[in-house]
């Protein structure tokens, strides 16, 4: 792909406030030299747009700027990812190129036939005023019940989470940081229902 043709890639917006651009950058790609530029722009875009539109900017619309901290990674830098992950490279944090179809890496589809499209997120006007262990179950939760989300995982700087849009959502939510592990999904107790008792509080301009 030439420099004109990844600025005009770049360019596509995916939704009112976000462009592919956004997502590209990788702080694996840029330390190794590792392009980091889908292989089938036109799934890429649709996944993106999705991931946008759907979750993206109607969590921004409540909570402020949302921060991308990771978000699409193509499959040639996600297997590098993976086995620098595998090698002991903690900073990495890769999983193999089957678990990120779908994921990290927009432009596959995952085993199940199924788009879908993930970035790792700092909610900053979240984490200002929530910040106590366990906090972020709070903002879990809000996404439970009101947007479309296929998967979160949270983690423990920032609060900052994998965010994930599925055509077919499997509505898990994961955690590795206090209390680490399995949250909810499908099946288990407190799944179903409405969770405000938990969220509660936590809307900007809330008493």
């Amino acid at each position: 792909m030439t420099v004109r043709e990844l600025t005009e890639l770049g360019r596509v917006r995916l939704s009112r406030s976000f462009f592919l651009r956004d997502f590209l950058y990788s702080e694996i790609a840029a330390v190794h030299g590792i392009a980091n530029i889908p292989d089938d722009p036109d799934l890429a875009i649709a996944a993106g747009t999705r991931l946008c539109e759907d979750l993206l900017e109607p969590l921004q619309a409540v909570f402020g700027r949302i921060v991308i901290r990771s978000a699409y990674r193509s499959a040639e830098l996600n297997a590098f990812g993976n086995r620098m992950t595998l090698a002991g490279g903690y900073a990495y944090s890769c999983a193999s190129n089957e678990a990120n179809r779908a994921g990290h890496i927009w432009d596959q589809r995952d085993s199940e036939g199924c788009m879908g499209a993930t970035a790792c997120i700092v909610v900053p006007g979240f984490h200002d005023r929530f910040h106590a262990p366990g906090d972020w179950q709070r903002l879990a939760w809000w996404v439970h019940d009101h947007l479309a989300y296929s998967n979160m995982t949270f983690y423990r700087t920032r609060f900052a989470f994998n965010l994930r849009w599925r055509e077919v959502p499997k509505r898990e939510i994961r955690s590795r940081v206090e209390p680490c592990g399995l949250l909810t999904r499908p099946g288990m107790p407190g799944h179903e229902g409405n969770h405000e008792h938990i969220w509660r509080g936590i809307l900007p301009g809330a008493g």
